[in-house]
């Protein structure tokens, strides 16, 4: 069913995004967004800091600049259901490029920081991009992501997106993955025109799962044996725009594992639209402490 056609039950989560992407302006430079309140989550979803923190980027920004990167780090966890106060500084305003530094605050406390850079769009017959892997399944020949626990699956109730696990790539005779997540997915209805918006909501998708990709060389494929064994949280968290993108079309997210070291886990990935298109890039590192057992604690006291 395409997206712009699905029942209210649906529509509700993509309406709930494009309400916390609505951010209030408080003064020049100064806005404010809400955030939702979770029962079964500690902090807020890095996704929707992210999100907010581009789009209070973008709005102080010309609209005929388009963001093509973003680097944040992610500073504490955030509280739900709190609003979060987002800190615009107007870095540099050029012809072609434009800066801007974003910082997310809690509490008076700095719980995201974020660098974005916005182009104007250029001619350029140059184009070249990797391609969609040759055997691939089509996402209708997918099932749909299955929830894992009772709590999974008020998440996936209320997430914006629809997901569709294809599972990790092959294992090499060295134990190397060639993916540790595959996964189609789309905006569970349709979104505004509006590029910007687009870019956002894209930002958000990019930090679903990036963890569960970390994860899958220290604990394997089924990576909920990692649940009650570690502890995780993203540590900064990086996005290239390639081209333009439409998050209610179903999209290819192709995610990898580069290290495991240290108690942090480095991933990469690309998203590709369904006709083979690279939309764009994204890179993150995450902590991922294992838990000592109890008793070892103890001993440790």
């Amino acid at each position: 069913m395409p997206a712009d056609e699905q029942p209210d039950d649906q529509r509700r989560p993509v309406d709930d995004l494009l309400a916390q992407l609505d951010l209030e302006e408080l003064d020049v430079n100064l806005y404010r967004g809400d955030n939702p309140s979770e029962r079964h989550n500690q902090r807020v979803f890095g996704g929707l800091v992210a999100a907010q923190a581009l789009r209070a980027a973008t709005l102080t920004v010309e609209t005929d600049h388009r963001p093509h990167s973003l680097h944040g780090y992610f500073l504490r966890g955030g509280e739900p259901g709190r609003p979060i106060v987002f800190h615009v500084d107007r870095i540099r305003d050029g012809r072609s490029f434009t800066t801007r530094r974003v910082v997310a605050v809690q509490y008076g406390e700095a719980i995201f920081n974020m660098t974005a850079s916005f182009q104007k769009p250029e001619e350029d017959e140059t184009d070249y991009q990797v391609g969609l892997p040759a055997d691939l399944p089509p996402p209708q020949e997918v099932a749909d992501r299955q929830a894992r626990n009772a709590q999974h699956a008020e998440w996936m109730k209320r997430s914006p997106f629809q997901t569709k696990e294809v599972g990790p790539g092959k294992v090499d005779e060295r134990g190397v993955y060639t993916s540790t997540r595959r996964v189609w997915f789309r905006a569970k209805s349709a979104l505004p025109d509006d590029p910007l918006l687009q870019a956002c909501a894209l930002a958000y998708a990019t930090d679903m799962g990036a963890v569960t990709a970390a994860v899958v060389p220290v604990f394997g494929d089924d990576w909920s044996n990692a649940f009650g064994k570690m502890m995780s949280a993203s540590l900064d968290h990086a996005v290239w725009f390639h081209r333009p993108v439409r998050v209610d079309h179903w999209h290819y997210y192709d995610l990898h594992a580069v290290s495991n070291q240290n108690s942090r886990g480095l991933v990469r990935g690309t998203i590709h639209d369904r006709n083979g298109t690279l939309v764009a890039s994204m890179t993150q590192e995450a902590l991922i402490r294992r838990l000592r057992p109890a008793s070892m604690e103890a001993e440790l006291g």
